[in-house]
């Protein structure tokens, strides 16, 4: 096949991979980023590099599955581990999404108010433009739209150079890894692998490449999506620590959201900077309350036998759109009440993703490892050892942020 030939077959095979890892910046990941940043200026880099590397193996074990089986994760564990494994699952599941989807349109509604627009006003035209354009689309039209949408996110990168850091303690911060017993450098350590690979990917990944049909033959170029998706979200981690570090860590400015963090720039570096940081924002939030959903729908759905697909219509799919449906007018309505619990909300979601995470990927490893199911595709010895050791490595960091964020303080 020629290079051009092979260009194009990449070209209609790409979205699932680039996709599902952009929206992992969703707004936690970007507050998460900025914060790490502002608190502690480059010295985190360190952990995107090991976080890295797990989330292109995990990504693309997972991707791998959905090419060769043609079917979604919570299909694969309904079938192999009973629908009483996949309910309690799913479950669980629902309550961390649910949190999730509240913490994306928070932060749509807090870039809006950036804007200078009411959120009373633009969280339901939000909400009714991601419901229509799911309900209405199909899935290439959303998934063109989505891939269009995650260009956005380079605006990170430009204000990463706006911000004129030293580049050599940037890339020595990458590169060199600083240990600090500080409890809050430890908690956004955790914050940063727990943001960057969650449950509700795994799902979500899985089934879209079920739903859009990729082959076999095809696996090539989908493995090539993932990994490309995967190094993408990380380089725009990196330029979200680098512009926070360069610009409010030096000037000891505290934050405790992204929204915070774009206003903040706005005196230290210009307009533009604080522009690009409220609009990418805006993004990420819009792109995270489209898909956490759809992930919602598509894992209850495949887990409980029911069809799922952006592709059907409300009569050929009703549980899958009326959990979308629902989950988003959930989710708005919680963000118009005046004090509303939020941050209750996204703490008991950050926990329940970090309890969720290690079993979805145990019930992944030994899916991926079945030859009965995978046949020759099963995992290479070196991804089940950087598989589990990235599963022990959560369930400890889990257990530290649940003791750290409940056990009674002195």
């Amino acid at each position: 096949m020629s290079r051009w030939k092979r260009f194009l077959l990449f070209l209609s095979i790409m979205g699932p991979g680039i996709i599902t890892a952009n929206i992992d910046n969703d707004a936690s990941g970007i507050t998460t980023y900025s914060v790490a940043g502002a608190r502690f200026g480059y010295s985190l880099l360190w952990t995107l590099l090991p976080t890295t590397v797990a989330l292109v193996v995990i990504q693309e074990m997972i991707a791998r599955m959905g090419v060769i089986t043609g079917k979604g994760l919570s299909d694969l564990i309904r079938e192999n581990y009973g629908v009483k494994a996949a309910f309690y699952m799913m479950l669980g599941l629902l309550v961390a999404n649910f949190g999730n989807t509240v913490a994306n349109l928070a932060g749509w509604a807090a870039s809006m108010e950036i804007l200078g627009l009411s959120k009373y006003v633009m969280v339901p035209v939000g909400a009714l433009a991601i419901w229509m354009l799911v309900t209405k689309g199909s899935y290439r039209f959303v998934e063109k739209i989505l891939l269009f949408a995650c260009l956005l996110y380079f605006g990170y990168v430009v204000s990463g150079f706006m911000a004129k850091p030293d580049w050599a303690p940037v890339l020595r911060s990458a590169v060199v890894p600083q240990m600090r017993w500080d409890s809050e450098y430890i908690m956004l350590s955790i914050a940063i692998i727990g943001t960057t690979i969650t449950p509700w990917m795994q799902f979500y990944l899985q089934s879209s490449i079920a739903e859009k049909g990729i082959k076999k033959e095809d696996y090539a170029a989908s493995r090539l999506d993932v990994i490309i998706g995967c190094f993408i979200t990380d380089i725009i981690s990196f330029f979200i620590i680098v512009t926070c570090g360069a610009l409010l860590f030096p000037n000891g400015v505290r934050i405790n959201e992204a929204a915070e963090a774009a206003l903040a720039l706005k005196p230290l570096a210009g307009e533009y900077a604080y522009l690009i940081f409220a609009v990418c924002l805006a993004n990420a939030s819009l792109l995270g309350a489209i898909i956490v959903p759809l992930a919602t729908a598509y894992y209850i759905c495949e887990a409980m036998g029911w069809e799922a697909g952006i592709n059907k219509s409300f009569k050929e799919a009703p549980q899958f759109m009326w959990i979308y449906t629902l989950t988003i007018a959930l989710a708005s309505a919680v963000i118009m009440i005046p004090g509303a619990p939020l941050v209750f909300l996204m703490v008991l979601s950050a926990v329940v993703n970090g309890l969720l995470l290690p079993f979805v990927l145990i019930y992944a490893l030994l899916l991926v490892n079945n030859k009965k199911l995978m046949g020759s595709y099963v995992n290479p010895r070196s991804y089940n050892y950087i598989s589990w050791g990235t599963i022990a490595a959560i369930i400890l960091l889990t257990g530290f942020m649940i003791i750290t964020t409940f056990a009674p303080r002195a």
